[in-house]
């Protein structure tokens, strides 16, 4: 099993962090290790003192396959869900200056928190997908994946030009704007519509 990650996919997001416009998918990963399951708490790392949340619609997918344009790409979809990409930022600030690769700070264990998976449907995405995050029950990161500046087809296009995706196979599609600090004790829901599908917490 895989962890996709796309970087820099709501322009808010890119402005809130002064990065620049990607041209294309900004694609990393993060390794099995890094999944934190549905019903488990994140212990706050000790080599970080600006852990950040990124809340991102989640897919899953459901067949293997190479080369996979976008008119196919939905096929490759069976579930979706909402994670948390945490972030070690004051990590990852110092590893960029230094023009060094920020793994250390993206895919340390228990970095990727996903939720309950539900059923997807290709009609989903006619009207697109709204999803939220709540911090101690107040609403951080409200969007609908139509904002997204790679659409869904595009980016299983792209990540699969590259690595071959296989059943289990996990992507995060990006984060909208509203990413933020975490402290011991937040509490995190995520929501896909009305339904909630994540609940975890910082120890």
């Amino acid at each position: 099993m895989k962890i996709f990650c796309v970087g820099r996919n709501y322009s808010e997001h890119v402005a809130e962090l002064g990065n620049s416009m990607p041209e294309s998918p900004v694609i990393f990963m993060k390794p099995k290790s890094a999944l934190l399951n549905l019903g488990f708490n994140l212990l706050y790392p000790s080599f970080t003192n600006e852990l950040h949340y990124e809340g991102e619609l989640v897919l899953k997918i459901g067949k293997n396959g190479r080369y996979i344009d976008a008119y196919n790409a939905l096929s490759y979809i069976t579930e979706i869900s909402v994670g948390i990409d945490f972030t070690a930022r004051d990590v990852q600030n110092y590893l960029k200056e230094k023009g060094l690769p920020w793994e250390k700070a993206k895919a340390f264990d228990g970095s990727a928190a996903v939720g309950e998976f539900i059923p997807f449907n290709p009609n989903m995405l006619d009207n697109g997908i709204n999803f939220s995050l709540l911090l101690n029950g107040q609403t951080v990161q409200q969007v609908n994946s139509n904002k997204m500046i790679n659409t869904i087809p595009a980016i299983i296009e792209d990540i699969s030009q590259y690595f071959s995706l296989n059943i289990g196979d996990l992507i995060f599609t990006g984060t909208p704007s509203g990413v933020g600090e975490c402290t011991v004790t937040d509490v995190f829901e995520g929501y896909i519509e009305n339904k909630k599908l994540l609940k975890v917490g910082i120890k």
